[in-house]
């Protein structure tokens, strides 16, 4: 079997401060919670574990981290899910945090505070010999962002964005991006008002863009060709790290060699799984419960019912 290719990616860790309640309270209400909990997060190191996690391909992160304890936290959590590590130290800024309400239905608020993520730089990218992706997200400078995507593209590495959180984009980024992932929310954002998530799709102007449709599944467009995989059904009991194993997943099965369509079809059941444990990287499932999902069939009704959520 061929060896998959290596990763790397480029992105933010936080520690995230997280309370459980009956809901999320409303601008300037106060809702007495429940649980308290810390766990180890941020878009581009829950990436990074969900993607070691997916097996086979070399994981490698760069990122900016305090000298705390958050940021030893953060290291151990990585190491441990077999992520290797270029750490940018920033001994005068804290370590990243978020802090998450989730509601008994499964929804969650996030609020960051970047911290050492803000100092990762535009000349911190390493060398990129031997790496075959390079997976990005928003949660760090968006001229490092660019700067890195550039610098990939140069190099003939394959460029995946996670465009999240939402903002606008500069066309050189886009420009340098094979793989756009976004929610519907990003997807508005960069595509303006259309009539269908198919229409919003084409509008957009890069190779491949990937949308997630939460409990309704995914669609991606690959040039003309749409493809859509429906979700899988589980008991959600906290979707904060969804859409990052969905990304770390998705990565990590193209670097296996595997099309589009069982990539989308691999992360639908990794991100799945991920909402039915708590936290971040806690929640990011193992290679062996992946494909023990994937056994399971897809419903044709389901698909149908996506189908005509996207517009087709």
């Amino acid at each position: 079997m061929t060896p998959a290719s290596a990763i790397l990616v480029a992105g933010s860790a936080n520690l995230d401060f997280v309370v459980r309640a009956e809901r999320i309270p409303a601008p300037g209400e106060t809702v007495l919670g429940r649980d308290f909990s810390t766990y180890p997060g941020g878009k581009g190191a829950n990436q990074a574990v969900a993607a070691a996690r997916a097996g086979d391909a070399g994981v490698r992160m760069l990122v900016a981290l305090g000298d705390d304890d958050a940021a030893r936290m953060l290291e151990r959590s990585l190491q441990d899910a077999g992520v290797a590590l270029d750490i940018r130290r920033q001994p005068q800024r804290p370590t990243g945090a978020a802090f998450i309400c989730i509601s008994d239905a499964a929804d969650n608020a996030i609020t960051v505070a970047p911290g050492a993520n803000d100092a990762l730089a535009p000349g911190d990218l390493p060398s990129l010999e031997g790496i075959d992706y390079l997976l990005l997200q928003l949660e760090t400078p968006l001229a490092s962002v660019v700067a890195y995507a550039e610098q990939a593209r140069a190099a003939g590495v394959s460029v995946v964005l996670n465009a999240a959180p939402a903002r606008a984009l500069p066309s050189r980024l886009l420009d340098a991006v094979d793989v756009l992932v976004v929610n519907e929310g990003e997807l508005a954002m960069l595509a303006g008002d259309a009539a269908s998530v198919a229409e919003s799709l084409r509008r957009v102007a890069v190779a491949c863009v990937v949308v997630t449709l939460g409990g309704a599944g995914c669609v991606a467009r690959d040039g003309d060709r749409l493809h859509l995989q429906p979700a899988f059904a589980v008991d959600a009991i906290d979707t904060t790290a969804a859409g990052d194993t969905f990304c770390g997943a998705l990565v990590a099965a193209l670097a296996r060699g595997e099309a589009l369509p069982a990539a989308l079809r691999d992360a639908s059941a990794a991100s799945a799984l991920a909402c039915t444990a708590l936290g971040a990287q806690s929640s990011i499932p193992s290679r062996e419960a992946v494909l023990s999902l994937l056994e399971a069939g897809d419903d044709p009704a389901a698909h149908v019912a996506l189908a005509l959520r996207c517009g087709l």
